[in-house]
């Protein structure tokens, strides 16, 4: 069996999670489940317990500010250029357009509904 990946979840803060929430759903064409645990507010994306890769949750919770700073996640996606055209319409913005990682395909990040930096990635 092969060893996990080294990440399992990510949390990205917002300031409104309806609007977050929204945006990720209409973007990503995930469906969010809306939570609160610690008196956190949390929109999780989808988990397979057994697929690969990290999931994890967009969060409003004290201590949490969206940036440009920091850590960034890259969402996999079929289309990057069809994704930047989605997030444009839903409130965000491209901030480096579809670029070459060589035999890995393409990325591209972009600035949410909240203001994070976030990344996309397209095999090739």
């Amino acid at each position: 069996m092969a060893a996990p990946n080294p990440v399992n979840w990510f949390e990205i803060p917002v300031n409104d999670i309806a609007r977050a929430k929204n945006f990720y759903e209409s973007v990503l064409g995930y469906e969010l489940s809306v939570n609160e645990m610690g008196g956190a507010e949390m929109a999780w994306f989808p988990m397979s317990p057994d697929g690969a890769g990290a999931t994890g949750t967009l969060i409003k919770s004290e201590g949490y500010t969206p940036s440009h700073a920091g850590s960034l996640v890259y969402f996999t996606v079929p289309d990057i250029e069809v994704t930047l055209a989605k997030i444009s319409e839903h409130g965000g913005s491209t901030l480096v357009g579809k670029m070459s990682i060589g035999e890995y395909g393409w990325i591209a990040h972009f600035q949410d509904s909240e203001g994070n930096r976030v990344a996309l990635h397209q095999a090739p």
